[in-house]
Formats: C-alpha cells, structure tokens, sequence
C-alpha cells in the first residue's frame, strides 16, 4: 500500500503529490491526521476546524464513488505513522510539503522513523508557484524587500508552465470503506462561524474598491488557500491578466512565506534586530479592551468587533488595528499576533507574522517607526459615511461606547519616543 497524505492541501483535483501517487503507483490510500499538536490548543468550535472537517468529508464522499475512503486520523503525526507501519506493509508515503518551522521538524522525524522501515516519504510543492530559494537575489541570498523579490517573481513567472494538473487516475486509489468520524468523536463542536465561498468576481475591480471596507468588494479566499481547497496554480492562471494589483497580494503570501523558511527566528522574535531595544508597556487591562473592539476609536473597534463575530476583517482593517496596538498603545506585536491567529479563519503563519512585524516596524519592509496611523484620518479617506463602523459598532452614538482609550497626539508622540530610545539602546549595546 502507498499512503496519501492530505494536509495543506484538501482537494482532489489538481493536487501535485496526489496526482503524482495515482500516476505511479496503485493501491493509493489517502489520509488525514487532525495533528494534537497544533489542534489540542484550538477552541473546541473552533471554525477553522469545522471547515476543514467539512472539507474531509466531501472528499471522503467522492472517494466513495472510486470506491476508496479516507482515513482520519486524531494524534501525533509521528506516532501514527509508526503504528500503521507496525500494522500494515506500507511502501510509499506522498505528501505537499509544508514551510512552517512545526511542520519542517515534523517532517524530519517522520522521515527518520520511515527511514528504519524502508519507507520514502516523497514530498512536492504544492501551495506556492515558486517556494524556499526559487525567487532569491543574483548571489542566492533572499530578498528581504518586496518590490525587488515581485519583478524577480514576475520575471520568473513570464517563462514558468505551471498549469493546473489534469484529472488524475483514481481507479488507481485503493478500495477501502473506513468510517467517516463524526465532528465530536474527533473533540470538536459546531461553530457558529462559518468560512464563506470565495468569488473571484470581486477580482476585477480589487485595485479600486481594495481599500474601503464597507464594500463587499474582497474575495474571501484566503482561508481556501490556507487549507488547500483551491489550487493556487488555477487561482494564479485566473487572475494574472484579469488584475495586477490582486496578483501582487498573492504574490507578498509568497514572499512571507520564504522568508519564514530563510529566517524561521521571526515566529516569535523581531525580523530586525536592532528594534529588540523597544520597551513595550504591555499593559493588560488595555489589550483586553483592544480584543473585544473598546478603545473608544470607532475603526479599530469596529474591526476587533467584526473579527471577533466572524473571523474576517478587511486588510485595511487590519493595518489600522495591527498599528493602534502596537504604537497607540505600545503592546508587542506578538501579542496581536497571537489573538489574531487564534481568531481569522484565514490564520497562516507566515502572512500574519509578516504583516503584524511590518505594523509594529520590526519586520523586513516595514513601515517606519515614525509612521503612526491616525484613526479618525483614516475614517475620513476610507469610511467617511461611517457606513462601515455603524455596520459593527450599534453604541456608537450612546453614553455607552467608550471614550478614547488612549489621546492620538499624546499616543504618537510617546511611541516616536519609545522607538526612539530602543533603537539607541540597541546601538549601545552593539559597540
């Protein structure tokens, strides 16, 4: 038997390890392992998990029509793996491989285990067009700033033929009839949180209606993408002629994605080391109203209340949110960092680590520490009806809905200061 296992990757068409399993062996057998390492720290209706089950089982349903089935798996990867080969005469694994620090030391373990029965584990690129040293400067050192490591990318994309695979052979998939797991017998409940189809439609316009966020105007892919249900070969050979702009935002996923994999360090330490000096004040009582949206600034409100109902928030949202906490109130960006990866369905590592680093100025590319966004300037350019904030923000015109947490030009001032200083210190204890 040859083992397929689904990770990153949750499709059967257009699956670069699966395709290549079908198209070179028989008795194919796909599973999946909801890893306790990582899914023990979720909530229990944790969304993102109720997608990807719901996803499991439409693939377990058109595995059935090939007469096949998928094996679901709750554990460590590592132990399971040993156990199927105590218990089965397994000759291949296929996996996409995976770029996350967890996921490479996994990876490594797993192969050594396999290693002692015989076994190859067999990975592939799969969730990027191009991955670790594919797109890195003329003397093979990695970009570190995004707009030189686009136009390489887009050089390189001009002569690349990475079309979507075709069908792949199923009748080579191996008939089995495993139960399909119910949601509570893997640990986990219903979300009322449910992840949205996207729709490339909004595509078309994106550079235009990109910023506002009272506009339905985003097409709700990242969570696809993050877990696999769509190929990010079809999705880049739909959009590349269709609009730049959109193009760009796939093309920075990438970039933060290699530069996970060069400076794996920035998961939990600042990408720039000279920024280590920063003494954050980190106070608590103030993260806490961060979280549930009451700093008394309408926008950054309005965002933590609609992440916190729904598990999205617009980009622009994002910034503005990701900036207050980290310069308006001097928190870590790694505690923002954290709360969001525990809230946006579409979390992934790489994307988050990279966009709260360049809030906070920490990170490679990053906005200057001098660069404070003012919260009610950016109402004026982006939602000057407030059609957006009253959208999640229904106190707002009551004696109910806080004052400012913080005054803006005080804010500014103090986190131009801190910065200031950290960045001397730093210095000095460099020479």
């Amino acid at each position: 038997m040859h083992i397929f296992w689904f990770r990153r990757d949750l499709r059967l068409d257009d699956n670069t390890a699966l395709h290549h399993a079908l198209l070179k062996h028989n008795n194919v057998q796909p599973i999946f392992i909801f890893d306790k390492n990582i899914v023990e720290e979720l909530d229990e209706d944790d969304a993102r998990i109720n997608f990807i089950y719901e996803n499991l089982s439409k693939i377990n349903s058109s595995l059935n029509k090939h007469q096949s089935s998928l094996k679901v798996y709750f554990g460590n990867p590592v132990e399971i793996f040993r156990e199927i080969c105590h218990k089965v005469k397994i000759e291949s694994v296929y996996t996409n491989h995976d770029y996350e620090p967890y996921a490479i030391a996994r990876d490594i373990n797993l192969k050594e285990v396999l290693r002692d029965f015989g076994i190859p584990f067999i990975s592939f690129k799969d969730q990027v067009i191009f991955e670790k040293n594919e797109v890195v400067k003329n003397d093979g050192t990695p970009y570190t700033v995004f707009t030189p490591y686009k136009n390489k990318w887009l050089f390189h994309f001009k002569d690349l033929d990475q079309k979507p695979f075709k069908k792949s052979n199923f009748s080579n998939l191996a008939h089995s009839k495993y139960l399909f797991p119910k949601l509570n017998d893997l640990g986990f409940s219903k979300s009322s949180i449910t992840v949205p189809n996207f729709d490339l439609n909004k595509v078309i316009d994106y550079d235009k209606t990109r910023n506002i966020p009272s506009l339905d105007s985003t097409s709700k892919i990242g969570p696809h993408l993050r877990f696999g249900t769509v190929s990010i070969r079809e999705i880049v050979n739909k959009v590349k002629s269709v609009n730049e702009t959109y193009l760009s935002e796939l093309i920075w996923r990438e970039f933060f994605m290699q530069i996970l994999w060069h400076f794996p360090h920035v998961v939990n330490q600042n990408f720039r080391s000279k920024y280590n000096g920063i003494q954050w004040r980190n106070n608590e009582d103030e993260f806490k109203k961060w979280c549930k949206g009451e700093t008394g600034y309408p926008f950054v409100d309005a965002g933590m209340r609609e992440l916190n109902r729904t598990g999205f928030m617009h980009n622009r949202v994002r910034m503005i949110t990701a900036s207050f906490l980290c310069k308006h109130l001097l928190i870590d960006w790694r505690w923002g960092e954290a709360y969001f990866a525990k809230k946006l369905l579409d979390y992934e590592l790489a994307s988050n680590n990279g966009n709260w680093q360049w809030s906070a100025g920490t990170g490679c590319d990053a906005a200057p520490y001098f660069r404070v966004f003012n919260p009610s300037e950016q109402i004026k350019k982006f939602d000057k009806a407030h059609i957006y904030i009253q959208r999640w923000i229904s106190d707002l015109n009551e004696l109910t809905y806080p004052q400012p947490i913080v005054d803006h030009a005080f804010a500014r001032n103090r986190a131009i200061e801190t910065y200031k200083y950290g960045l001397k210190n730093s210095l000095l204890e460099e020479v």
